[in-house]
């Protein structure tokens, strides 16, 4: 039996995204509204390397595999997230996302992120504001 979240779990789960994390309650919302959860088989190929990037995924429920060039770099499970970049460029994945079981994850598409940036401004200047903040922790020793 599939089980759907509700609207609070949902909201609370992509509050917790490090680039969402600062949207106020009525982007966060909005954002809901034009998130999808889909629930996925076990071996289904969420994202494959070298493919066009598109959306971002945050695990609901299972557990997904992140594999470069067929190594295992990870094991995602629930509140964990992947393909955030793939907001913003929509340039080649760099690795693959595989269903490791049956699956349940919410799926927020290049173009609904690019709606609730266009519909408030501020929103984007949250996202930059967090990428920024997650690359300088890449770089510790980088001028800023």
């Amino acid at each position: 039996m599939l089980r759907f979240m509700a609207r609070d779990e949902k909201l609370e789960l992509l509050h917790r995204i490090p680039i969402f994390v600062s949207c106020n309650p009525k982007q966060l919302e909005r954002l809901g509204a034009l998130t999808d959860e889909v629930h996925v088989p076990d071996g289904k190929v969420l994202m494959r390397q070298g493919e066009t990037a598109d959306a971002l995924m945050i695990v609901v429920s299972g557990t997904v595999r992140i594999e470069r060039d067929g190594k295992l770099l990870a094991t995602l499970s629930r509140g964990d997230f992947f393909g955030e970049m793939g907001l913003l460029d929509e340039a080649p994945r760099n690795a693959s996302a595989i269903a490791s079981g049956p699956a349940s994850v919410l799926v927020v598409g290049h173009r609904e992120f690019h709606t609730v940036m266009s519909e408030f401004p501020g929103f984007a200047a949250e996202v930059l504001r967090a990428l920024a903040g997650r690359i300088r922790n890449l770089e510790p020793n980088a001028p800023n």
